[in-house]
């Protein structure tokens, strides 16, 4: 840390935070710093895909949040995994491979006033940095950094599952990534030979690592921004304090600071330096460099709905898993092969539907597991079964992220308001009824799946919906504390180029800046963004 004055400065070296720091840093008559708070990804469950279970909830790579207790859960409290480590979430997360749909991004596009956001806009984004394993066509891109496979194994009750969809009226699928996903098949998925892929691996190295423009920092957690008022009266960001564990450090950017904590981060950033809701703020002693009421406002996230079915005549890990010698079977293929389910995705199948025939686009999302449990991190069950976790894509609730205190080593106040409108609780308990109409086909009835949770004798919209509060949890989704808006929109914390509103030299590029929630999982929309905002910069700045 002998060196505190870079042209760009990023923050966070997760999912959007490496991207950023490669595109940033390919200029070498520009010094980049990358700043992670957790540690280097050299620890071996987070490169064996089923390592997630052993990352998620340990402090060696997660932040271990909690929820505040949630009416919409019947008051319980949620564990909210964040990945803390280089690669971020892209180092704990599912692995999935997933763009959303074309119409989030038309969305995005009206919400912004800004054609950029468009489909066929951000396509060449997600193909820029694409490796897809069956190489490039017209969606696309083959030789980037992010590698895309097809998963290494099966199992027969997925199959009969896909092709009970289909018989309930759910096309079959083989990509959910070419702008309209509704269909059923396995997910495509961030691995390389069988290991996971994370941003770290993609992005960092070997290339950022042997630039010497390059220099990253890990173990060191940004305590707040740093504010200076130019001569015209306005404020400019130019660097922030860092905490090494032993004590402040003071780092300048002479061009940006790309602020890539993540959705839950870089809002709290953003509060302990002044850049919030003013009464917030003030509450916790902390002078108000700019009132802006969204920082931490519009919280989404998709609740899964986890629906368990005991079944008899098939395979599933709860029964592979349960003896010493299945364990060594199973650790025996990946050595030989990198394959079985050491190599699994946490969900395997896919599926998306609406949740009703009126709806326009599908409106659910599946993701269907050989497995069962109580609850994340909880032993298996001792009985064979499959679970099918449904949830809404577009949800309607919006909760917040709000600081506790002044000190950055207290963990911000989550409150994602689970169900809380009308619209979710309906969708909620249609999307039960949708799963049961899927069990009920004949493409699944020589397993004889039987419905262990939440259980047939709930029936009514009531019933379910209180039911879906009881079992359902996070899929780990969070966006939108920082979104991008236009510029008639007061509540946008950000412009549509990500720039923060209200001062100079400062960016958030995260899950935070989506104004809505994609209908998928986040985490290759989030390194579009990066990649998009990467090109900006760089334009800017030429």
């Amino acid at each position: 840390m002998s060196e505190t004055t870079f042209d760009y400065i990023v923050i966070g070296a997760g999912t959007a935070g490496s991207l950023m720091a490669n595109r940033l840093s390919a200029d070498k008559s520009r010094r980049v710093l990358l700043i992670e708070a957790g540690r280097k990804d050299d620890y071996h469950w987070i490169h064996i895909p089923v390592g997630y279970l052993y990352c998620i909830g340990n402090p060696r790579t997660d932040w271990l949040y909690s929820t505040e207790p949630d009416a919409g859960l019947n008051g319980r409290v949620l564990r909210y995994p964040r990945g803390k480590t280089l690669g971020g979430c892209s180092s704990i997360n599912g692995m999935i491979y997933m763009r959303g749909q074309s119409r989030d991004y038309e969305h995005w596009a009206d919400l912004t006033g800004d054609d950029g956001w468009r489909w066929q806009n951000v396509l060449p984004a997600f193909k820029k940095h694409e490796d897809h394993y069956l190489g490039a066509d017209e969606m696309h891109g083959a030789g980037g950094e992010w590698r895309v496979e097809k998963q290494r194994l099966r199992w027969d009750i997925l199959d009969a599952f896909a092709e009970a969809a289909v018989q309930a009226g759910v096309p079959h699928s083989t990509d959910f990534n070419r702008g309209n996903n509704e269909g059923v098949g396995y997910f495509q998925v961030n691995q390389k030979n069988g290991w996971r892929w994370n941003t770290a691996k993609a992005f960092l190295r070997p290339i950022c690592y042997g630039r010497p423009n390059f220099e990253l920092w890990t173990g060191a957690q940004v305590s707040r921004l740093l504010f200076e008022t130019q001569p015209d009266g306005t404020r400019r960001c130019t660097g922030a304090e860092v905490w090494n564990g032993t004590e402040k450090v003071t780092v300048r950017a002479t061009r940006e600071v790309v602020l890539s904590a993540g959705a839950i981060g870089s809002p709290q950033i953003l509060q302990l330096s002044g850049v919030g809701p003013s009464e917030l703020l003030r509450q916790h002693g902390i002078d108000v460099v700019v009132d802006a009421p969204g920082v931490g406002a519009n919280l989404q996230d998709h609740l899964q709905i986890r629906a368990v079915y005991k079944i008899s005549g098939a395979p599933t890990l709860n029964v592979m898993a349960s003896s010493m010698i299945g364990k060594a079977k199973i650790g025996l293929e990946y050595v030989l092969k990198r394959s079985g389910p050491m190599s699994m995705a946490p969900s395997q199948l896919g599926a998306f539907t609406r949740s009703s025939p009126d709806r326009e686009w599908p409106n659910l999302q599946y993701h269907v597991q050989p497995l069962s449990l109580d609850a994340f991190g909880d032993p298996l069950h001792s009985f064979p079964a499959f679970t099918a976790s449904v949830c809404n894509l577009n949800p309607t609730s919006r909760g917040s992220v709000r600081i506790r205190s002044n000190r950055f080593e207290d963990a911000p106040a989550i409150a994602p308001n689970y169900l809380s409108t009308d619209e979710d609780r309906k969708v909620a308990a249609e999307s039960l009824r949708v799963t049961r109409r899927i069990a009920e086909q004949p493409a699944l009835a020589k397993y004889k799946p039987e419905e262990w949770k939440p259980g047939v004798q709930y029936q009514t919209d009531e019933d379910l919906a209180r039911l879906a509060g009881d079992i359902a949890t996070t899929i780990f989704h969070p966006v939108g504390t920082t979104r991008m808006g236009a510029d008639n929109d007061p509540a946008a914390v950000l412009d549509s180029r990500l720039r923060v509103r209200g001062v100079q030299g400062l960016r958030v590029v995260d899950a935070g800046a989506m104004p809505t929630i994609t209908s998928g999982n986040t985490n290759s929309p989030t390194l579009m963004m990066a990649e998009k905002a990467a090109g900006w910069i760089v334009e800017d700045n030429r």
